[in-house]
């Protein structure tokens, strides 16, 4: 039975491996038998200090890469969040039922705190109501998210729970779909940390990186200190990593991939091998995206047309939240 899926990205940089593995390529398969609305999520990014004057080419370059990546927009609804209105003023509404103390206890606030010092706005702790917005809008069913977004998903269903409890049916309660491997890919540098630009360009493939700067990257990768190439966490963080990268370009399982490499005598032969899988697996979409970005027209038309589709939803959960608030 279908379906309805939200899930979008934020327009602050170039997407990487992370967002790749992390969502782009679970959305492939799940736009084929679901009510699908991929955003980009220009209002949760204005949340740090940004460049006004790219914001828009990078919006573009999000949604091409989606487009090139095989988002279908004749399946699925392609949109900027900025765009349709509702969703800053459903985020209103639903700030007066949530408590301080639910928002107060957010890891993500916590960890934003420390690193926007500078410009520790209300947008940083209030992430997380825009978010339930952003999803309860559309009568989400499935959110596909890494595991760090877990805590917010539980969030905008507390939040549901208690605005249908407290006024009326209004919402649909939301599930959180986190994939076992590649929820959460980590850097390149350290292990221990996410994927993330924040921790320089060394540190993530950016899915436009050419072959070149692929191999440098990942032969320069941090690895374990013995030479065995084996998948364990806890112990081997570093060519763990490594090889759920490996698994996730090529789809052999984890152990096939230990058995493949059990006699190397050294890490250099599994990186060079998993750059040229990274290379050709990246290969097709950089091809794809080169053509679509020279009609920018053509990708803003399609941005147009899938915030109409997004806006009919969207106003039609607004007329019912406001009937069932008295408003």
């Amino acid at each position: 039975m279908s379906k309805t899926i939200f899930s979008g990205i934020q327009p602050t940089g170039e997407l990487h491996l992370g967002n790749y593995f992390g969502a782009i390529k679970n959305w492939l398969e799940l736009q084929k038998n679901n009510n699908c609305y991929f955003c980009i999520v220009d209002l949760h990014a204005i949340t740090i200090d940004y460049d006004p004057k790219i914001l828009q080419e990078k919006i573009i370059d999000i949604a091409t890469t989606y487009l090139a990546a095989g988002i279908n927009p004749d399946k699925s609804i392609i949109f900027v969040q900025s765009t349709v209105k509702e969703h800053t003023e459903l985020a209103w509404i639903l700030n007066t039922i949530t408590p301080l103390s639910e928002l107060l206890r957010m890891t993500q606030y916590k960890e934003k705190k420390e690193q926007h010092q500078q410009n520790l706005n209300i947008g940083l702790l209030d992430y997380p109501v825009l978010q339930a917005a952003d999803i309860l809008l559309y009568k989400t069913n499935i959110v596909p998210v890494g595991r760090d977004q877990k805590q917010h998903i539980e969030l905008a269903r507390t939040i549901a729970k208690k605005f249908n409890n407290k006024f009326g049916q209004a919402f649909t309660i939301p599930e959180h779909s986190i994939p076992k491997i590649g929820a959460k890919i980590m850097s390149l540098k350290n292990p221990n940390k996410k994927m993330s630009k924040s921790l320089g360009s060394q540190s993530y493939i950016a899915l436009s990186d050419s072959p070149e700067i692929i191999k440098k990257k990942i032969m320069s990768a941090v690895t374990d200190s013995d030479k065995e190439i084996i998948f364990d966490p806890e112990k081997k963080p570093a060519i763990s990593n490594l090889i759920s990268l490996y698994h996730l370009a090529t789809e052999l399982t984890l152990q096939q991939i230990q058995d493949k490499f059990k006699n190397t005598k050294n890490y250099s032969e599994f990186k060079q091998d998993l750059a040229e899988k990274i290379i050709e697996l990246l290969k097709p979409l950089q091809k794809k995206k080169k053509e679509l970005m020279q009609n920018k027209e053509k990708i803003k038309q399609i941005l147009d047309q899938g915030a109409k589709k997004a806006h009919e939803q969207a106003q039609k959960t607004m007329q019912q939240v406001k009937k069932e608030m008295g408003l």
